[in-house]
């Protein structure tokens, strides 16, 4: 046995001992087919990476080497190196490798280094220098006391031991609560918390289900009688309008006005507006109610007016003076947002003709004239840009939107049944032409003289007659299109205009209310004309 304990059995690691383990300080193993304990790994890989040269410091003392027998060696002297061969575990006294396996731990509680991977291993540490042997991680040393349990015990139980270990070191530790009183705890929390999230669970699911299958809220009946009054403003869509009503008490929600608006065919043609409803309706019976003219508080422009009626229908649902409207309208026309072509031409009678767009407006006591046609200019504008006239001008062989604007106004006032405006369109383009035989390229309507003498009749006097009128808006006297628009033209007129039916027709006339007829010749015309005499007749006019 050497100083250090080492005999020819199998020897564990001693903290002195330079030479256990060399083989984990870096050295290559020496026979490939050798196994280790582990798996076939050297046991010691905290300790890899050290060279062979290096001399192991412990607590900054340098202890010397020793060759395979145990003695003394300086390599210093000798220029050889102690250790001609290394293997895994320690050298045996021949300097031949012996497998040396790891000595059970008596205080190692992991069962780590069981003595099962040799045989019954003697006191190895016998002097009372020797240092006691290294513990894995974690260890703990009872310095003779049996480990603690795993588990605390049941109740409040404290085992003897345990309490005499209190004793001894004083105040022992806080009582530890009882574990059926945190389980009980522990028991409701988990119970509120499923409670908690089942109804926040069935809650949800019940708004959802709501939201998506049950049907919207809803009043039944047409009102309870309390009259209210709703103004829709221009461009309101569905949601908007039922945001309106609900506001203002008409509806119960928002989303049984846009179901109910949905189920009526007609609800598309709802317009902007002044409404006089009733609260608390059924959103059906809104819908309904917002169709009928009972309900419109609005200023209807009828397709086809002259700017006259409309500056007296103004004057009266504002209750002002007669021809107040008309004097606004002379003075402030160039105010109210007229397109740059609106007034191309300096014969025009009235810049505004054409311009006020047949519609529905909101016109309510307290409004200024100048307000009310600002909004039918503006609508007009919308309307004309959507047609493009500027763009389609060209194309109809027109020199400015202005006249293509002119051609559906005298279409619209011409033309006594809308099937026949496409026709109509065709025989004012057909007159314009500069080969015009038939009228000698004018357009000879009686439409034109009624406008500039502010009268609608049909007897406007003989032709011979009508020559003598000097006036730019006498289409019997000059050639071409009147200097400007002659009435406000809706949506059949213009797109008529922009798109006429094609046809070599030069006349027409309406002999009924059901009846009108075109001609290519003025016999044919004359012989017309006739027959529109005789049905006067008949009818006793």
């Amino acid at each position: 046995m050497t100083e250090y304990g080492r005999g020819p059995g199998t020897e564990p690691w001693h903290p002195e001992d330079p030479l256990y383990g060399d083989a984990g300080w870096g050295a290559q193993q020496a026979h490939a087919g050798q196994q280790y304990p582990y798996g076939g790994q050297p046991q010691h890989p905290q300790y890899d990476d050290w060279s062979q040269d290096q001399q192991p410091h412990y607590g900054g003392q340098q202890y010397p080497q020793y060759d395979g027998q145990g003695q003394h060696f300086d390599p210093q002297q000798t220029g050889q190196h102690p250790h001609p061969q290394q293997h895994q575990g320690g050298w045996d006294a021949t300097g031949t490798h012996g497998h040396v396996p790891y000595a059970a731990d008596p205080g190692d509680p992991y069962g780590q280094h069981p003595a099962a991977y040799g045989a019954e291993q003697p006191d190895l540490y016998g002097t009372e220098d020797a240092y006691p042997p290294p513990q894995p991680p974690g260890h703990r040393d009872l310095q003779g006391e049996d480990e603690p349990p795993l588990l605390p015990p049941e109740d409040d139980e404290v085992p003897p031991e345990r309490s005499e270990r209190s004793e001894r070191r004083g105040k022992g530790r806080k009582p530890v609560k009882s574990k059926k009183g945190r389980t009980g705890c522990a028991l409701m929390v988990v119970v509120l918390v499923f409670g908690g999230g089942l109804g926040g669970v069935a809650y949800f699911g019940y708004q959802f289900y709501k939201n998506r299958f049950a049907p919207a809220p809803d009043y039944a009946g047409g009102g309870n009688g309390e009259t209210v009054t709703v103004d829709i403003p221009k461009g309101a869509g569905g949601y908007d309008i039922g945001r309106k009503l609900k506001e203002a008490g008409v509806v119960q929600s928002v989303d049984a006005f846009v179901s109910a608006q949905a189920a009526n065919p007609k609800a598309k043609a709802l317009q902007d507006g002044i409404y006089t409803l009733q609260k608390h309706m059924s959103a059906a019976s809104a819908v309904d109610l917002m169709l009928s003219p009972k309900s419109r508080d609005n200023l209807v422009i009828p397709e086809g007016k002259r700017n006259i009626w409309v500056y007296e229908a103004i004057d009266t649902r504002l209750k002002l003076a007669k021809g107040t409207t008309a004097k606004v309208a002379k003075k402030d026309w160039k105010d109210l947002g007229l397109p740059s072509w609106a007034n191309s031409n300096k014969d025009i009678k009235d810049p505004l003709e054409g311009f006020l767009y047949p519609s529905s407006y909101a016109v309510a006591k307290g409004m200024k004239p100048e307000d009310v046609l600002k909004s039918m200019v503006e609508r007009s504008n919308e309307q004309y840009k959507q047609y493009d006239l500027a763009g389609k001008a060209q194309d109809l062989g027109l020199s400015s939107p202005l006249q293509v604007l002119t051609v559906a106004s005298l279409v619209q006032v011409e033309g006594k049944y809308k099937h026949d405006f496409g026709k109509v369109a065709r025989v004012v383009y057909n007159r314009l032409k500069p080969d015009n035989v038939e009228t000698a390229g004018r357009l000879e309507f009686d439409s034109t003289v009624n406008y500039l003498k502010g009268q609608s009749t049909l007897d406007v006097g003989s032709v011979a007659d009508l020559r003598k009128i000097a006036d730019p808006y006498n289409t019997y006297d000059i050639k071409g299109l009147p200097p400007g628009p002659i009435s406000n033209p809706g949506s059949e007129a213009i797109e008529s205009a922009l798109k006429p039916t094609p046809g070599p027709w030069y006349y027409f006339v309406s002999i009924n209310e059901n009846e009108t007829v075109f001609a290519v010749t003025n016999e044919e015309h004359n012989r017309n004309v006739e027959k529109y005499q005789e049905a006067r007749k008949q009818a006793g006019n």
